[in-house]
This record gives structure tokens, sequence and C-alpha cells, in this order.
């Protein structure tokens, strides 16, 4: 059915009347009811047609609605005495609008004058309201005659929109037409406030289509129904649901406080301000007992209005509470605390502070309620509600589902407090277990990031550099399974051990065993007798400058990425082996010959993995990274960072190692092929001596004649030829190596006076930085290390 334009219907008269009081619309109806044609009435004041001012009082300009009887002049000179009913129309400019007056000409047929269907009807309490087929009142009952306050036997021949000219009656005349046209019946929720009431109340309007005996859809019945209670049970329903799903969604203090307010705004409230106790005050605590004067810090507001020009304090402002006031007396008490212009005490609580009682005015507050926020026995701090342009104030309902909400909000609240005490402590373990810069060797060139977990808490992924004997280096990267201290914990124990590990100089896959079987006693430690319960993954190189050759094993961790100089990257080729904590597995190195410039990439699983993408795809973005050329590792590190983690955050740990391999030219190495005579020491001592005169290296001739002296006698003495002697130097210091096929090691000892011998270790490590041996496929290597200083030192 079309819709019909009410100014072409007959059956009611209809003018509308601008706010000056000319004639701006005059219908066919008003034609009917006064005989006078539009053309000579329209631009007319609407005073010329009353034959007397004085019968009715007309609509003033402060009206939204008038109703009476009017004496009206007729074209012919009589007098029409009609019920006018009178409503101002809203203009779309803001503007005052016009009036819309109307008065009904058929009324339609009375009802059957049944007494008890006429006494059901008209007295029933339900409002109900009958439509014809063109959508014109034929009947109302006293229920709705009181709900829009009109006179029912005065109201017959109307429309729903000649009633008000609410936007509700606009749409239950166009959802009347539609019940016309299917025949369904169909149900329209609204809140309005009724003719008299103080506030709006939710009302379900039913409208059901009216058929005659032949099933024709003749007319429309409408019902309306007061749900108020049951609106604002499924409001607070929804709310408590909703801040269940929206509250908590991190762990993070501020965003959780922020939830609060934005679930609350402005279903609840039209301002909520939260304010929590200052844990720094309290040694990181918030306080068991709280006392005034209260000290709290803004964490978070919303308002209805742009800006929240409602808040007192800024966002990070710490503000004292006295005695009196209402965020003090309501932490004090653990009780919510309402103040209400209506209850006549909103001014007496606002006396402590004459700027709020200043905003309460400005703005038109009239009702607060301050709740506080407590968890697990600790009080955290208080939320405030505010109404100022909802017009009803807070009631009993309205405090128990604040308090409902904000009990909810306290425990995320507490959680990220808690997480957030943890994370720090655990950074803070973290941070002193990791190393705080990269000493540099002469083997390679170091740079490295660390990055903690965004979420899930600090993990165990660590990395680190060890210096070796002979120059060369050891390069780790691992990954603990787990978060937070227990994690952090266990990754200082494996890097202490690995570190230990190294000094000895033990091969990768012999490392990474030795390793593994101390993860697996962590496991029996814990007290769980799963197996696996501590678990990590770990990465082991070792480079050698001298032969550019650089061993590798892993445990179950990523391969490292290789870079040489002017290729691309690739993916080092190597045996993955087992996750440590397994038990019982081998482990398999690699061995590869590297040039000088070329960049290992160590990394834990955090940079590559995600939940937007796969390791491949993580691996071939880092490939990628790597590829493009940077002025130096520092800036390689950072552009990896922002290629893989563009948000600057990971879901898992990242640690990252890049590491430059430097070579060690030919001519700062010296080999000579000992013979297993002792009297063949001093030419030996000799031919070091030319060789640091080469060098340039007289001034610590001295303690090297006596060092290589030492190491060659005992090698002689109690090692299996074959016997070398090797010499490496860069600028800071000098290696002293004697290689024999004995793998007895020696090892220091205290010599009685009457000794002859057993003073010589003992002098070795008196003249040296430090000295040590390591085992080999041959036998053992002795070794010590002489400091190198300047003449001008």
């Amino acid at each position: 059915m079309s819709p019909v334009n009410p100014f072409d219907d007959a059956a009611t008269a209809r003018v509308v009347v601008d706010d000056s009081g000319t004639l701006r619309e005059w219908n066919e109806g008003a034609r009917l009811l006064l005989g006078h044609p539009a053309a000579e009435v329209v631009g007319r004041p609407a005073a010329d047609l009353l034959a007397d001012s004085r019968d009715g009082t007309p609509p003033g300009r402060e009206d939204e609605q008038w109703s009476g009887t009017l004496a009206l002049r007729h074209r012919d000179g009589g007098t029409v005495s009609a019920w006018v009913l009178a409503h101002r129309r809203p203009a779309p400019d803001g503007r005052p609008g016009a009036w819309l007056a109307v008065t009904p000409l058929e009324a339609g047929p009375e009802p059957e004058d049944d007494p008890l269907i006429r006494a059901a009807l008209t007295q029933s309490p339900c409002a109900m309201m009958i439509f014809d087929d063109r959508l014109l009142l034929r009947g109302i009952n006293d229920a709705m005659a009181r709900l829009v306050g009109l006179p029912s036997d005065r109201v017959r021949g109307l429309r729903a929109t000649d009633l008000s000219a609410r936007p509700q009656n606009v749409e239950l005349e166009r959802q009347m037409r539609r019940v016309l046209a299917s025949g369904l019946r169909h149900d329209m929720q609204t809140r309005l406030r009724a003719v008299g009431e103080s506030r709006a109340h939710a009302w379900n309007a039913r409208i059901a289509p009216l058929t005659d005996p032949g099933g024709q859809v003749c007319g429309v019945c409408v019902s309306a129904h007061d749900f108020t209670e049951q609106h604002r049970a499924r409001e607070r329903l929804q709310l408590v649901n909703e801040a269940s799903v929206r509250i908590g969604s991190t762990l993070d203090v501020t965003r959780t406080a922020q939830e609060l307010a934005d679930v609350c705004v402005p279903a609840l409230a039209d301002f909520v301000s939260v304010d929590l106790l200052d844990p720094r005050e309290h040694g990181g605590e918030p306080a068991t007992v709280v006392e005034p004067p209260v000290g709290l810090r803004r964490t978070a507001h919303r308002s209805v209005t742009a800006d929240c020009p409602q808040a007192v304090a800024g966002t990070g402002q710490l503000d004292v509470y006295p005695a009196g006031s209402p965020q003090a007396e309501c932490l004090l008490s653990g009780q919510a605390i309402v103040a209400a212009e209506a209850f006549g005490d909103l001014e007496r609580w606002m006396e402590w502070d004459p700027v709020r009682l200043r905003r309460v005015k400005e703005y038109g507050i009239h009702s607060t309620m301050s709740v506080p926020l407590q968890a697990r026995g600790t009080t955290l701090g208080v939320a405030v509600f505010t109404r100022f342009r909802r017009p009803d104030p807070f009631m009993h309902d309205d405090v128990l589902l604040a308090e409902e909400v904000s009990a909810r909000a306290a425990v995320c609240i507490d959680n990220a407090r808690r997480y957030s005490r943890e994370r720090e402590a655990t950074l803070t373990l973290q941070r002193s277990l990791l190393p705080r810069w990269l000493p540099p060797t002469a083997a390679v060139e170091a740079a490295s990031r660390y990055l903690p977990a965004a979420r899930s808490g600090v993990g165990g992924d660590w990395f680190d550099v060890i210096p070796l004997s002979g120059m060369r280096v050891a390069m780790v990267v691992g990954d603990v399974v787990g978060h937070g201290i227990p994690a952090s914990a266990t990754m200082g124990r494996l890097r202490t051990a690995v570190r230990t590990l190294a000094d000895i100089d033990l091969t990768p896959e012999e490392l990474l065993t030795h390793l593994d079987d101390l993860v697996v006693r962590l496991s029996e430690e814990s007290g769980d007798d799963r197996a696996g319960e501590v678990g990590a993954t770990c990465l082991y190189v070792v480079y050698d400058p001298v032969s550019r050759r650089c061993s590798l094993a892993r445990a179950g961790h990523p391969a490292p990425v290789l870079i040489p100089p002017d290729e691309p990257p690739g993916l080092v080729e190597l045996p993955s082996g087992p996750p440590l904590g397994v038990g019982g597995l081998p482990f398999e190195s690699a061995e590869l010959e590297l040039r000088e410039g070329s960049v290992l990439a160590l990394y834990t699983d955090g940079l590559v993995e995600s939940r937007e993408r796969d390791t491949d795809e993580g691996q071939a973005r880092l490939r990628e990274a790597l590829a493009a050329p940077a002025d130096s590792l520092d800036t390689a590190c950072d552009r990896v960072l922002r290629t893989l983690l563009p948000s600057g955050s990971a879901a898992d740990d990242v640690a990252l190692l890049l590491a430059r391999t430097r070579g060690l030219p030919a001519g700062q190495v010296a080999t000579w092929d000992i013979p297993a005579d002792p009297s063949l020491v001093a030419p030996v001592r000799k031919q070091v001596l030319d060789q640091l005169d080469t060098w340039g290296l007289l001034e610590a001739s001295f303690t090297a004649e006596l060092v290589v002296s030492e190491l060659v006698t005992n090698a002689i003495r109690y090692g299996s030829p074959p016997i070398r002697l090797r010499l490496i130097h860069d600028t800071a210091t000098l290696i002293c190596e004697v290689s024999d096929t004995s793998h007895t090691a020696p090892h220091l000892r205290r010599a009685k006076t009457w000794d002859e011998g057993g003073r010589g270790l003992l002098l070795v490590a008196q003249l040296t930085q430090r000295w040590g041996s390591r085992h080999t496929t041959e036998g053992k290597t002795i070794w010590a290390e002489l400091g190198l200083v300047d003449d001008e030192e």
C-alpha cells in the first residue's frame, strides 16, 4: 500500500500555521469545514478565522501541544464550533517549528451498545487504539486517552501523526501501513515520556491486523504495554554481559580502567571517572587500610560529550581527597555513596571542593555515585558515575549494577596490576642475566637485540658472545620454554652452564650433550613427573679466525642465516637435533668455511613465527631484510625488527644476534714442529725471539721466552709427539700454544721447598693474563695469553 499524504485526506481538516500566526497550508478537509478555498486564506493571519477570540485559549509560543473548542468563521458568514488539536512540528534546521491544527470531520460509527463489551474495551488497563484501513482513528480506550492526554470522544477520525509530532508517531504510522499491507502482526519498541510523567518509559506497541468476516484486513489495533522494568533488567543484564566481554581484554591497568569507563557510558552514566590509589606511595602495592586524606591518580574517564569537559582532573593527575569527600568516604566504608539533587545532599557532598561544585552547576550535574574498587581484600581505587543528560537520578538498582560491573573491573585491574609487577620483576631479572654488552673480539664484530613478549610475559630467550682460546669465539642463542620468572631463572642457569662448558673448549655437539643432561636434571628437580617439564632449544657456534672455519650444532632451534659478501642470504644446512631436555639422543655438528666479512644471523623463533604467518614465510622475510645493504650491524638489527615486527611488539620473546666474521692474516701466525728432545728447547726460544722481533714485539720477548720454554719443556717431558708450537698475535694479545697427542691435561700444584720442579705452570699463570688447556681430536693444546702494552703506556 502506497503512503498517503495527510493533506490529501478530506476526512480531517488540517491547517499549518507558522510561528508568526500566518496560515501556510490548507487542505480539502479545512475547505469542507469552513468553506474557504486555500487561495483565499493561505498567507493571511489565522486569527482572522476566529469568530470569538475569547472562546478557547489558543496555544502560546512556549507550548508544544494544545487542544480545545474554537468558534470559527465560515465563508458564508456563519459560525462553526469545532474541537481543535494543535501541536508544534519541529523544524529541520532547529528554528521554531510551525503548528499543525487538526479537527476530525468523520468521527465514525459508535461501537455496538453491549454494556459489558464497552466496559471491557474502555476500562481495560491495556492502552488500545483502533485505526481503519485509511489509518484514521476509530476508537481509543480510557487507558490510551490518559497516555496521550486527549479526550477519547474528540480524537476519532485523526491520524497517529495528528496526535503528536514526535518521531515515534511517524514511525507508528509507517508500521501500521506495513501491517495493513502484509496482514502480519508487528511489535514496535520505543522510549517516550507520556503526558504528565516526569521521565520516559519503555513501551512496546503491538500492532495487530483486524479482518472482516471475509478475511480482508480492514484496520489495525494498537496496544501499548509499559515494559520499563523488563527493559531495565535487560539493559542491566546486557551491561553486565558487555562488561565481562570488554573489560580486561589486556593486562594493562590503564587500558582496563578505560574499558570500565567506556562500557558504562552512556549505558549507566553520562560521565565516568576511574581514580586509582597510587601504588608508588606504598612500595608498589595499594594500601591495605585507607585513611583520609586519600591520594588518587586519575587513570581514565569518559563522557557522552566530546573532550570530557566535566572532568576536573586530567589523566595521570594525582588529587588528594579529604575526609568528607564522597571518594574518601566510600573507600573508608567500602560502600557506594549516592548524592543527588532529588535527595537534597548533592551540594553538601561537593562542599569540600569549590571547583567541582562550580562544574556541577555549570553542566547541570544532578546525581553522582562513588563506588569503591576492591578485589581480593585489597582496595584499588574508586569509580565515580555522574548524570547530567539523563534526567533520572541513580536508584537502588543502578547502585547494584554499578557495584557488580565495578567488582568485575576491579578483579581485572588487580590482575593487570599483579601482572605488571611480575613482568617488571621478570624484566629486571632478565636484563640482569642477559649480557649488558658484547665483548670485543678479534674474530667477529657483533650486534644484538632483545625484545620481551608484549602480552604473554617475559620468557627465557637469551644470547651470548664468549671469547675462547686461540682468538676463537663462541656464539649462542637459546630459548627456554615458558614465560615469567621461572623461565628467566632457568635461562640464567643455562647461560651460566654454557659459559662454563665453553670455557673448557668443548665441541658444539659435546656442549649440547652436557647441556641436555643439565635440562633433564632441572626437570627432575622441578618436582613434576612429566618429562620435559623444563625444555629449551639452543644454537651453539664456534668460529676460528685463523682457519676461518665455523662449527655449529643446534638442539631443536631455528637454523642460522648466512650472508656471504656480495651474495644473497641463505639458511645454513644444519641437522636440527632434539630439543634440550629430551635426553639420550645424539647431537650432530656441521663445519663450514666462512669468507671474511660474512654475517651470521642467530635468532629465536619469536622473530619469525606469529599468528599471521608461518615459519617459512617469516624466514623468507628475515632473509629479505638481511639482503638489503646496511652501514652497520646495529642498523641491520633495527631493520630486521621493523620488517618482521612492524608494530614494535611480539607475541613471544625475540632475541637476535648478528656477527660479521674477521679473518686473521697469515702473517700474524707462526707455527713450528718441535722435536721431542729437551736439548733443542734453546734453539726454539731463539726462533721465537726472532719472530717477535719481526712482529715488533720485543717488549714482550722476556715473558714470551719464559712461557714458551716452560710449555715446550712440559710437552717434551710429559706429552707425546708430534709436538707443535704456534704463536698468534693481534694488536692487544700474544697467544702461545703448544700441542701434543697426549690426552693428559696439566694442572697447577704447590711445590714443596725441597722439590726440584713443579713450579713451571705456576710461573706461567703469574706471568700471563690467562692460560688453560683444550682437548682436540689429536690430543690437547696448552695455551697462554700475554697482554701487549704500547711503549707509550
